[in-house]
C-alpha cells in the first residue's frame, strides 16, 4: 500500500504528459488534414484566438491559395482574415468574412475595412478573389479562398478577427486583450510569420484606454461626489465649521486635478485614432472639464458670507457643480460601454455610487433630524422670550416692579 500514492502520482504525470502532447499535436498547423484532401504547401500557428492558416502561393502568377482555420465553442460567432496593403492595422485590410447564419447554412463573403466605424459590410476588395467558401465543423470554422495578389509584395501585413453574430450580422468584437493583439507579417515564401509591431502599438494604446477610464472614474466618478457629500453634510455640524470647507476643497481640487490627467489622456487617445469618433463621449467629457474648470475659477470670486451677491454665487456654485456630477456620471458609463473592459467593472463602480448613495441617504435623514431639532430649539426659545417679555419676566428670570 506504501507504493500506490508513488505509482499514482507517476501515473497521473504520464496521462498529463500524453494529455499536453496529444493537444499540441492537434493544435500544430502541419498535423491537421482537411475533409476534402486539400492541400498546403505551408502553414502557420497563429499566435493568437485559437487560429491557423494554410496557403499556398505562386510567385509566377501571383496567386495565394489560402485557408484560415479558427476554432470556436460556438457557431454563433463570426471570424476573418485579412491582407492589408497599406498598413499593419486594421484600417486598410482587405478582409475574407464567414460565419453561420441562422438556418445552418454558411455565409462567407469579402469586405475592406476603411475605418474603425465601418460595419463588416460585403464589398470588392482591392484584388480578385476566387472560390470563396467556408465551412462549419466540429467547433471550427474554415474559411476558403483564392488571392491575386499582383501589386502585393510577397511579405504582407495580415489581421484576423472573431467575434459575436446580431441577426446574422457580424457585431463589434472585443477591444481587449489577444483581439487586439491579432495581428503580424507574413513571408508568403519562406513562411516565416511575426507579431506585427502594431499588436505592441495597440497593446500600448490600450493601457493609455484603461488609464483614461480609470483616472476619469476616480475623479467625476468617485471623489466629486465625495466632495459635495462632505459640503452639504458636514457643515450641519457646528464643530466641523470650517474643516469641512478645507475638506471639501481638498477632495474637489484633487478630483479636478486626476481629471485633468484623464482629459489629456483622452485629447491624446483622440489625436492617436484619427480614424475613431465617440461624438456623445467627447462631448460630455469637453462640457464636463469646462465647467469644472469655470468652478474652481470662480473660487477666487467668491463673495463673503454677508454679501449681497452671495446667494446669487451660492446657486451658481451648486448647479454648476451637481450639473458636472451628473454629466460625469453618465460620461463614465459611456466611456465603459466604449472600452468593453468586463461587467466586473461595471458592476463594481456600480456598487461604489450605491455605497455613496447610501452614505447620502443616511447623513440626509440625520442632518434633517439635527435642522429640524434646532428649528424647533429655536422657536421656542423664541416664543419663551416673547411668553416672558409679555409676562412681565425680564430676562434675569424676576419679575417687573
Amino acid at each position: 500500500m506504501g507504493n500506490l500514492p508513488k505509482f499514482l502520482l507517476i501515473f497521473s504525470t504520464l496521462l498529463l504528459t500524453l494529455g499536453i502532447s496529444s493537444t499540441s499535436a492537434q493544435s500544430s498547423c502541419s498535423k491537421y488534414r482537411f475533409a476534402s484532401n486539400k492541400i498546403y504547401s505551408t502553414c502557420s500557428d497563429l499566435p493568437q484566438l485559437n487560429s491557423f492558416l494554410h496557403w499556398s502561393y505562386s510567385p509566377s502568377s501571383k496567386t495565394l491559395q489560402v485557408a484560415f482555420r479558427h476554432a470556436t465553442s460556438s457557431s454563433q460567432r463570426w471570424v476573418a482574415w485579412a491582407i492589408n496593403p497599406t498598413s499593419p492595422g486594421m484600417v486598410g485590410s482587405q478582409a475574407l468574412v464567414a460565419f453561420q447564419k441562422s438556418d445552418g447554412t454558411m455565409r462567407a463573403y469579402t469586405s475592406p475595412v476603411n475605418s474603425y466605424q465601418t460595419g463588416l459590410e460585403e464589398r470588392d476588395l482591392s484584388f480578385p478573389v476566387s472560390d470563396l467558401s467556408a465551412t462549419f465543423s466540429n467547433n471550427e470554422i474554415t474559411i476558403f479562398a483564392t488571392l491575386k495578389l499582383q501589386n502585393i509584395s510577397t511579405t504582407v501585413n495580415q489581421v484576423w478577427q472573431e467575434g459575436p453574430l446580431s441577426n446574422d450580422s457580424p457585431g463589434m468584437h472585443p477591444t481587449t486583450g489577444p483581439n487586439v493583439q491579432s495581428m503580424g507579417t507574413l513571408n508568403l515564401l519562406s513562411g516565416e510569420s511575426k507579431v506585427s509591431a502594431t499588436g505592441a502599438g495597440i497593446s500600448s494604446k490600450l493601457k493609455k484606454k484603461n488609464a483614461h477610464g480609470l483616472l476619469n472614474a476616480i475623479s467625476w466618478g468617485i471623489l466629486m461626489p465625495l466632495g459635495a457629500i462632505i459640503a452639504r453634510y458636514v457643515k450641519v455640524f457646528p464643530s466641523a465649521d470650517p474643516a469641512w470647507f478645507y475638506l471639501h476643497v481638498c477632495c474637489q481640487f484633487s478630483a479636478y486635478i486626476v481629471g485633468v490627467a484623464g482629459f489629456a489622456t483622452g485629447i491624446r487617445l483622440g489625436s492617436q485614432s484619427p480614424g475613431i469618433t465617440y461624438t456623445s463621449h467627447r462631448v460630455i467629457g469637453i462640457l464636463v472639464f469646462c465647467l469644472a474648470t469655470v468652478q474652481f475659477s470662480a473660487l477666487l470670486l467668491r463673495p463673503k458670507k454677508d454679501h449681497k451677491y452671495r446667494v446669487y454665487w451660492n446657486v451658481y456654485h451648486h448647479s454648476f457643480g451637481y450639473t458636472i456630477l451628473i454629466l460625469g456620471i453618465i460620461n463614465i458609463f459611456k466611456g465603459l460601454d466604449i472600452l468593453n473592459p468586463g461587467k466586473k467593472w461595471e458592476r463594481a463602480y456600480i456598487a461604489v455610487l450605491v455605497i455613496l448613495a447610501a452614505i447620502a441617504v443616511t447623513l440626509e435623514v440625520i442632518t434633517w433630524i439635527i435642522v429640524l431639532r434646532r428649528k424647533r430649539s429655536s422657536n421656542a426659545s423664541a416664543n419663551l422670550g416673547k411668553v416672558n417679555g409679555t409676562n412681565g419676566v425680564n430676562g434675569y428670570g424676576s419679575y417687573r416692579a
